[in-house]
């Protein structure tokens, strides 16, 4: 049973008006709460927002924040851009004020079971893999999180028989209270968000605390193969790990070509290697999170396989986009660290012309000099970090900076030859020029759209 809240009559803050912060104001004003959003940005900047939240009764804070504000609270909700170290949080918490993230609310209103992934990257992945084996098995899923629909949205549509798929990143994280998934399951940790976490050590702490509220009845799964894991395993749940490279004594790993789930000593040989239709050795990992958590969540062997072998990827996740006389352009906006473009460096041979920059979050670019020396012919830099990684990229491969996403497709076009891939995998964040990852990817793909189209040698090809 989880613990409840009643809204009813509370004074409610929600901070930050994104989609996570609209949703969750929404969501308590329609339960009876005194609601009051507050955000930076000015009425005219978020003119639809303020409409909805004005016609549901919400009280409304804009063009800043203020101490007084905050301190006439029950309890405040930051949406996971807010960052806790914001004066006027600090000020809330120094009186005790409750300080939850919308998962915390919303898990509380949440009936049935819950699969929670975190991990710097393949979290978008393994959580859309994860829905679509249990939906292919017939079981009532719901995704959502940080894969794009804020869990407070689709709270409504569960019961006792859900499987709630659940997204979640340290943002949110970082500010729970009794948040428990029956599945928890940690990809990997390596660089991520330092313009905000302090250090590696708060960064992994805060994907950590995923496990801190299970019980012996509960499950966590783990990555065996991923440099630092390990010492995030927790001691409350049943442990489970996944493994391209060895065995493990419970949970999935690939054996030969055989991926095996193995449990109480038994084994089961699912499917095939060759069955996974994505590209790249990371998403090997990413099949064997979601095998292990679906396996360990009721889902039988054969739809586990199915599942698998039906699964088409996630938009922006190495995604092909069109073939243009005889270049082939991907879309991995998604990659928006390092690590994640070093995952779909490996995943092509060769013959790469990458696209990188953004908004800096305090990486290492350096990391990338060796894979890119040896797959790519040329960089094309766009965004605010563009000087940045310039400088750390210096001497390993050509660099041309061309400032925006536009200029970079029209260089790719004009330098690519028959036979070279030009793939968009930035290793930054994209606020500098978007609104998010998923919109620099849909800018992306007009663009080689529109090229396609403009070119009557180009062959143009959509994912279906």
């Amino acid at each position: 049973m989880r613990p409840g809240i009643e809204l009813s009559g509370k004074r409610v803050l929600v901070v930050g008006l994104a989609r996570t912060g609209i949703a969750t104001a929404l969501f308590c004003a329609g339960r009876g709460a005194r609601v009051t959003a507050s955000e930076e940005r000015t009425e005219d900047q978020i003119a639809d927002a303020v409409a909805k939240l004005r016609e549901a009764g919400c009280a409304l804070e804009l063009g800043g924040h203020t101490d007084a504000t905050f301190l006439a609270q029950d309890l405040i909700i930051p949406s996971p851009g807010v960052p806790p170290s914001l004066p006027q949080l600090a000020a809330a918490r120094a009186e005790r004020i409750p300080i939850w993230s919308e998962i915390e609310l919303a898990s509380r209103f949440l009936h049935g079971r819950m699969i929670a992934i975190t991990g710097s990257n393949g979290k978008t992945t393994t959580t859309a893999l994860i829905g679509h084996i249990l939906e292919g098995a017939g079981i009532p899923t719901i995704v959502a999180g940080n894969i794009g629909t804020p869990l407070i949205s689709r709270v409504s549509e569960t019961s006792d028989a859900t499987v709630a798929v659940v997204e979640v990143s340290s943002f949110q994280l970082e500010i729970i209270q009794e948040f428990r998934p029956e599945v928890s399951v940690l990809l990997n940790i390596t660089p991520d968000h330092l313009d905000r976490h302090p250090s590696l050590e708060a960064y992994g702490l805060a994907k950590a605390r995923l496990f801190e509220n299970q019980t012996e009845q509960d499950a966590a799964v783990l990555n065996a193969d991923a440099p630092g894991v390990a010492q995030y395993a927790p001691t409350g749940p049943q442990l489970y790990w996944f493994s391209r490279a060895k065995r493990v004594a419970a949970g999935a790993y690939l054996r030969d070509h055989d991926i095996v789930f193995r449990r109480d000593g038994a084994e089961t040989v699912l499917l095939q290697r060759s069955d996974i239709g994505l590209r790249g050795e990371h998403n090997v990992e990413n099949v064997l999170a979601a095998v292990c958590a679906t396996a360990l969540i009721g889902a039988p062997p054969s739809a586990i396989a199915a599942g698998v072998k039906s699964f088409a990827g996630v938009e922006h996740r190495i995604e092909f986009v069109a073939e243009i006389s005889g270049v082939a352009y991907y879309n991995d906006s998604k990659a928006t660290n390092v690590d994640a473009t070093l995952k779909a460096l490996d995943a092509f041979p060769g013959g790469l012309i990458v696209i990188l920059g953004g908004k800096d979050k305090g990486s290492d670019y350096g990391i990338l000099r060796k894979p890119l020396r040896a797959r790519a012919r040329m960089v094309l830099l766009i965004g605010a970090a563009a000087e940045k990684i310039e400088t750390q990229l210096r001497g390993a491969v050509p660099v041309v900076q061309v400032g925006t996403l536009e200029r970079a497709v029209e260089t790719a076009f004009e330098r690519a030859r028959t036979g070279e891939t030009v793939l968009l995998a930035p290793a930054c964040a994209s606020f500098d020029q978007f609104e998010n990852y998923e919109h620099r990817g849909r800018v992306f793909k007009q663009f080689v759209h529109r090229l396609a189209e403009s070119h009557s040698d180009g062959a143009l090809a959509e994912k279906d």
